[in-house]
């Protein structure tokens, strides 16, 4: 069973490779900066998504991973620049399009599985404000999954939404709930479970259904 994991050269998505490769399962892993034994790959770039889709006949998971968070601490007032809006739409909803996209026909050959990273800050249960390009972009990126499963589900390729935790990343902060390891633990399990059963479904890493 190979996976292919992008955003692998740090915090949920390193953790994920690690899981994997300690499994003995094959599994590549992407970075958008040079980094030893991933492949390099920019998410928002379609010519080298398209690349990389024509060097894989096959793969059974596809993990996307990959997402920036550059809003956090913006005032409403005066800041969420324009620039901030379009990295982190490009990277957080086109990126993973992108991604879906260029390896579709190795998914297809294996009837494989899709997992989205999104967030518990995708719900719109959940609304404290602030934030608001991360919110927009991983609401936007649980909502592509959800109608991709719609779609894809007649091809015989399940696709799930999960929020990772709060997990102590650069991103999460060191106060967070959960390690990498116990994330990525938790995830892969949920992406193991993943079937054309319950394809679309919003989770989180420990199994729990997210409200939408």
């Amino acid at each position: 069973m190979t996976t292919l994991i992008t955003g692998a050269n740090r915090g949920i998505g390193h953790a994920l490779f690690a899981h994997y490769q300690a499994a003995g399962a094959p599994v590549i892993g992407t970075s958008r900066k040079p980094t030893p034994g991933l492949r390099l790959l920019d998410v928002t770039d379609a010519a080298g998504q398209r690349a990389l889709g024509q060097t894989l006949d096959t793969l059974d998971l596809l993990i996307c991973n990959a997402g920036v968070y550059h809003d956090r601490g913006q005032r409403l007032d005066d800041g969420y620049a324009p620039a901030l809006w379009a990295e982190g739409f490009n990277t957080n909803v086109v990126g993973v399009f992108l991604t879906i996209q260029a390896l579709l026909p190795a998914l297809r050959h294996a009837k494989g599985k899709i997992a989205i990273i999104s967030s518990q800050m995708a719900s719109d249960t959940k609304a404290p404000g602030g934030s608001y390009i991360y919110r927009a972009s991983k609401a936007a990126a649980l909502n592509l999954g959800r109608n991709l499963a719609t779609d894809l589900k007649s091809q015989g390729i399940a696709v799930g939404i999960y929020h990772p935790g709060w997990v102590q990343t650069d991103m999460g902060g060191s106060g967070a709930d959960i390690t990498e390891a116990q994330s990525a633990q938790g995830l892969a399990a949920r992406f193991a479970a993943l079937s054309l059963a319950t394809t679309g479904c919003f989770e989180t890493w420990d199994g729990q259904a997210h409200p939408f």
